[in-house]
C-alpha cells in the first residue's frame, strides 16, 4: 500500500546496542517458541493444559486477539481507497503491516492448536458450508491473501529490491489493484470479525455464550483495538526516532475513530450485561455466573480490566482533546484498549468453558469448576509467536519504506511532552 516510486531511496541506519539487545531478546523468545512448537507437534496436545472439557485456551485467545488487533487494516484501507481520505494513507500502511503480522501470528497459533496440523487444508477441499468455523477459516485465508497483496508494493520498493528496477514496477502494478482489494478486504473482515463472536453466541448449551450481541461486540471491539494497536505502534517508532513519523493531527483523528468504536462497544456491553443480569436472566446463567464469582476472579477482570481500564479510561482520553493531544496519554489509552480487547477474548473463551456443561439448568453447583492453566509448552509457543510479531514489526519499520514519506520535524519530539503522573 504505497505510491512511492522506484527512485525513492532509504537510509540504512546502523544498528545500536538497544536495537541489538531487543532483537536478541525476541530471538531467544522465538527459540523458546520453536522448541515448544516442536514438542507439541511431536508429542501432541497432551503436553498442554487443554482437555476435553476445556479444548480452547491460551492459543485461541492469542488467535482471536491477533486477528482483532489487525482490524485497523480493513478500516483504514476503506477510509483511504473508498472514502478518498488521502491524509490517512501512511497510517493505513502501518495498519496493514500490523494486520499482516496479526493474521500470520493467528495462523501460527492455529497450526499448533488444531491437533492435526497435517490436515490444515481440509476446510478448503472438504467444505462444510453450514459451519461458522468454516466461514471464518475461508475468510481468514482469503483476507490474508489480500493483506499480502497490499504489503507487496511496500516490500518490492524497499532498499533490498532497489537492485532490480522491475520489482518496483511490479509493486506499482499491484498497487493499482488496491481499491479493489480494499473492497474485498472490507467484506471479508466484516464477515469473519463478527463471525468470531457468533462462534460462541450460537451455542445454546453454554448460557454464558448464548446471546446475539457477541458478534456485534466482537467486531466493534476489534475496530477499537485494531486502531489502538496501530496508534501504539506509530508512537513507539516516533519515540525512538525523536519525531512524529505521522502527523499528529492524523493520529488524533484516528484516535477519535477508535473512541467512537469503543463507545459503541461499551454501550452494547453494558446493555448486554444489564439485560442478561436483570431483564432476561435465566437460571442456568445465574448459576454459571455465581460459580465463576466464587471460584475465579471473573468479576474483577470484567469490571476492572474490561470495562474500567480497557473501556472507560481510554474512552475519556480519546474524547478529551487535551489528553488526546498528549503523546503519553494517547499511548496509554491505546495500550489499555488493546489490553481490554485481549481480556474480552480471554473472559469469553475460558469463562464459558470452565463452568461444567450439564443439561439441567441450575445444577452447576453439583460439580467443581473445571480448572485450566497453560503449561510451559503453551506459554513458550505463546511468547514465541508474540515475539515473532514484535520482531516482524521492528524489522519492517527499520528496513521498509513505511513512514518516510510523512514525518514532522524534530521540533515535534514526543519525548518533550509531559508524561502522565
Amino acid at each position: 500500500m504505497t505510491t512511492a516510486t522506484a527512485q525513492r531511496t532509504q537510509t540504512a541506519q546502523p544498528p545500536n546496542a538497544p536495537f541489538i539487545i531487543w532483537v536478541g531478546l525476541l530471538g531467544l523468545l522465538m527459540v523458546w517458541g520453536a522448541v515448544s512448537g516442536i514438542i507439541v507437534l511431536t508429542i501432541g496436545l497432551a503436553v498442554t493444559g487443554l482437555t476435553d472439557q476445556v479444548p480452547w485456551g491460551l492459543w485461541i485467545v492469542l488467535d482471536l486477539s491477533a486477528i482483532s488487533l489487525g482490524a485497523g487494516a480493513f478500516i483504514f484501507s476503506a477510509i483511504v481507497y473508498l472514502l478518498k481520505l488521502e491524509r490517512f494513507r501512511i497510517f493505513a500502511r502501518v495498519a496493514v503491516l500490523v494486520g499482516f503480522l496479526g493474521y500470520t501470528s493467528a495462523m501460527l497459533a492455529l497450526f499448533l492448536d488444531i491437533g492435526r496440523p497435517d490436515r490444515f487444508f481440509y476446510p478448503i477441499i472438504f467444505p462444510n458450508v453450514h459451519s461458522v468455523l468454516w466461514e471464518i477459516t475461508m475468510c481468514v485465508v482469503l483476507y490474508f491473501a489480500v493483506l499480502a497483496a497490499e504489503m507487496a508494493p511496500v516490500v518490492l520498493e524497499s532498499r533490498f529490491f532497489s537492485r532490480w528496477p522491475q520489482a518496483a514496477q511490479i509493486g506499482h502494478q499491484i498497487h493499482k489493484a488496491t481499491p479493489f482489494l480494499a473492497v474485498v478486504g472490507l467484506g471479508l473482515s466484516l464477515l469473519h470479525q463478527s463471525s468470531l463472536g457468533a462462534t460462541y453466541g450460537v451455542i445454546a448449551a453454554r448460557p454464558l455464550w448464548y446471546k446475539p450481541s457477541l458478534p456485534i461486540m466482537f467486531i466493534l471491539s476489534a475496530a477499537a483495538g485494531g486502531i489502538g494497536a496501530t496508534i501504539l505502534g506509530v508512537h513507539v517508532v516516533s519515540y525512538f526516532k525523536g519525531k512524529f513519523v505521522i502527523k499528529k493531527k492524523v493520529i488524533e483523528q484516528a484516535a477519535i475513530i477508535a473512541g467512537g468504536m469503543l463507545a459503541l462497544y461499551l454501550y452494547i456491553k453494558i446493555w448486554d450485561w444489564a439485560t442478561t443480569t436483570y431483564y432476561s436472566s435465566t437460571a442456568a446463567r445465574e448459576t454459571d455466573l455465581a460459580l465463576l464469582r466464587l471460584t475465579t476472579p471473573y468479576d474483577t477482570s470484567f469490571w476492572l480490566v474490561e470495562v474500567l481500564l480497557g473501556g472507560m479510561i481510554p474512552l475519556v482520553i480519546f474524547f478529551w482533546p487535551r489528553l488526546r493531544r498528549n503523546f503519553w496519554w494517547l499511548s496509554l489509552a491505546s495500550l489499555l484498549t488493546v489490553v481490554g480487547i485481549v481480556f474480552l477474548r480471554w473472559n469469553v473463551t475460558v469463562a464459558g468453558l470452565v463452568v461444567p456443561l450439564d443439561w439441567s439448568p441450575g445444577s452447576a453447583f453439583l460439580f467443581p469448576r473445571i480448572f485450566y492453566a497453560p503449561t510451559v509448552p503453551e506459554l513458550g509457543a505463546f511468547f514465541g509467536i508474540v515475539a515473532y510479531a514484535l520482531l516482524g514489526y521492528t524489522l519492517a519499520v527499520r528496513f521498509l519504506p513505511i513512514f518516510e514519506e510523512e514525518e514532522e520535524p524534530p521540533s515535534s519530539m514526543p519525548i518533550d511532552e509531559t508524561a502522565p503522573a
